[in-house]
């Protein structure tokens, strides 16, 4: 997907945060709430990379005498030239297994895992039932989530057709959200002004109302129940043929989920049925809620016209998580250990951004660019102590400063 370095206009349907302000207050670099905030124990986020020295403002409309900005507007699109002509080798490469093989490997193990989970809930021991539980989990978030997110891009498949079936099938059917709302807001919004301040700042996931623990530990139970009603209000933004497109998937989607529990698993009644539902459908909503606001909140934010060029703005702006072996599967790497390269190079399937790693962090590094990267523990620490600043108060922008 190209993306455009111009000025947003605000897309419709997109949600703003209320909070910021119209005339945002800029702040210096040598502010440390505009570092990726680091916290305490075993952080390495590298929010500002060293080597920084003051200079000219930079944004896509600045001008000053001896065309300074545009020598380096140059110079950061040479980087990310450089960079993509190194990963475009390793893609070139790499076969198609490695290309797409190995995650939809993942995912059609995850279907042969089904039959043994609703199996399983039929047991009357505790084992047994528990580890049906757990199977239907794992294979729910790894459909919707892992599933979804790679058919949002057209990561699973290099046809453009079979694409835009697997995304109404990940997407609409086992997530029960509509495709347009979610590729437009995820690819078009979310990494096209990554952390851009009222567009892709992951503010529509902020719920202020809500206190730390609240939203930490007991919102994201309700996640199963939010996302279809979230749906449900977004398809006022898309054509009628659409929306009842939709409407029969997240039906169906349903329906058949509910239907395998009580006629394979045996529920006796449809309450019992309905909240075994909703546990194996919350069982990873935790990690879900938390990865996706750790892996942005708390790392520089910029104005909408005062913007760096990509590879500055997905270096500064995106965090990596470590390796781990549920959320991995269940995730995908581009979510956990790879964000990074998942916001460089979106069109990437997991495992290639797994394996482009080492060169997108070396080449950053080598560049002096950020490349963060932080513990989960760590993350949750941060967010717990920090809670008002980074989840309630508006965000404050990044002020750009010249890079020599």
């Amino acid at each position: 997907m190209s993306l455009e370095d111009g000025d947003p206009a605000r897309p419709r349907g997109q949600q703003v945060n209320g909070e910021v302000s119209g005339t945002p207050r800029l702040r210096g670099m040598a502010d440390r709430s505009l570092q990726g905030t680091t916290a305490a124990g075993d952080s390495r986020t590298e929010a500002m990379a060293e080597g920084w020295k003051p200079g000219p403002a930079l944004g896509d409309r600045d001008v000053t005498p001896g065309g300074a900005p545009q020598r380096a507007g140059q110079q950061e699109e040479a980087l990310m030239t450089e960079l993509s002509e190194l990963v475009q080798k390793v893609v070139k490469s790499s076969s198609w297994w490695e290309r797409h093989g190995v995650d939809i490997s993942i995912l059609a193990c995850s279907f042969l895992l089904l039959p043994a989970g609703f199996l399983c809930l039929r047991s009357a021991q505790a084992v047994p039932f528990l580890a049906g539980v757990l199977t239907l989990g794992v294979v729910h978030h790894t459909l919707t989530v892992k599933g979804s997110h790679l058919a949002s891009h057209n990561a699973l498949t290099e046809s453009k057709s079979w694409g835009k079936v697997w995304a109404i099938f990940f997407i609409e059917l086992c997530s029960a959200f509509t495709v347009e709302q979610a590729t437009y807001n995820h690819v078009k919004i979310h990494h096209g002004y990554t952390n851009v301040i009222g567009l892709g700042d992951s503010s529509t996931w902020k719920l202020p109302f809500l206190n730390r623990y609240v939203y930490m530990f007991i919102a994201p139970l309700a996640v199963p129940i939010l996302t279809p009603l979230v749906a449900l209000d977004l398809l006022r933004n898309v054509e009628w043929k659409a929306a009842l497109r939709t409407l029969c998937c997240m039906f169906l989607g349903f329906y058949c989920h509910y239907w395998l529990l009580l006629h394979v698993s045996g529920f006796q009644s449809p309450w019992s049925a309905l909240l075994c539902m909703l546990l194996t459908r919350s069982l990873l909503a935790h990690p879900y809620i938390h990865v996706n606001i750790f892996q942005h909140i708390g790392l520089p934010m910029f104005a909408a016209d005062r913007k760096p060029k990509r590879i500055h703005l997905m270096s500064m702006g995106v965090l990596n998580l470590p390796r781990n072996a549920l959320l991995d599967w269940s995730f995908g790497h581009s979510l956990i250990s790879c964000h990074v390269e998942h916001h460089l190079f979106p069109s990437l399937s997991d495992n290639m951004c797994l394996k482009i790693k080492p060169i997108v962090s070396q080449y950053l590094k080598q560049k002096k660019l950020p490349y963060n990267e932080d513990t989960y523990s760590s993350r949750l620490q941060l967010f717990l102590q920090r809670y008002e600043e980074l989840m309630v108060h508006a965000p404050p922008i990044t002020e750009l400063v010249g890079i020599q």
